[in-house]
C-alpha cells in the first residue's frame, strides 16, 4: 500500500468535502471508494500483474462510467479531464488483454500513473469552485440544459 498516495487522497477528499460543491464531493467520494475497492481486489487476488486484473478492470470501468456521467451532468470542466485519464487506464487493461506479452510492471504503471494527476485535478476543481463562490457569490453545480436545443420555428420564405 502506498501510504503517501493514501495520505494525499485523504487530504484531497477532505478539501473537496469542505470547500467543494456537490460535483467535487461526489467525484472525491467516488474516487476514494474506487481506490479502496482496488486495494481490496488486489489484496484478495494476491496480484502480480501477470494477467488481466479482472477485478481492477471492473472497478476502473465502473468509476469511468461514473465520472463520464458526472461530466455530462455537472456544470464543471474538471470531470471531463478525470474521465479522460480513467479512460487511458482502461486502454491499459485492453492492451494487456490484447497483448499478453506486455511486461507486468508496465501494465501496473499504466494503470497507476494517472492516480496523482486525478487527485490534482479534483483539488484544482475544488479550488476553482471555491474561487467562483468568493468572486460571484454562487456557483451552480449542475447544468440546467438537457443538451437538446429548443425547437426552432420554421423559417419564413423571403419575399
Amino acid at each position: 500500500m502506498n501510504y503517501y498516495f493514501v495520505g494525499l487522497l485523504v487530504i484531497c477528499a477532505a478539501y473537496a468535502f469542505i470547500a467543494g460543491g456537490f460535483p467535487e464531493r461526489i467525484g472525491a467520494a467516488v474516487y476514494a471508494l474506487s481506490v479502496a475497492a482496488t486495494y481490496l481486489v488486489l489484496w484478495s487476488e494476491s496480484s502480480e500483474w501477470r494477467t488481466l486484473e479482472f477485478g481492477v478492470f471492473i472497478v476502473d470501468a465502473v468509476v469511468f462510467v461514473a465520472f463520464v456521467f458526472l461530466a455530462l451532468r455537472a456544470n464543471r470542466f474538471w470531470p471531463i479531464w478525470v474521465s479522460g485519464l480513467l479512460g487511458l487506464g482502461l486502454f491499459g487493461h485492453m492492451a494487456r488483454l490484447a497483448g499478453p506479452t506486455v511486461i507486468p510492471w508496465a501494465y501496473a504503471v499504466v494503470l497507476t500513473i494517472w492516480s496523482y494527476p486525478i487527485l490534482a485535478i479534483i483539488a484544482l476543481g475544488t479550488f476553482n469552485h471555491h474561487r467562483r463562490i468568493r468572486r460571484n457569490g454562487s456557483d451552480p453545480s449542475w447544468s440546467r440544459s438537457s443538451g437538446r436545443s429548443p425547437p426552432t420555428p420554421p423559417s419564413m420564405p423571403m419575399p
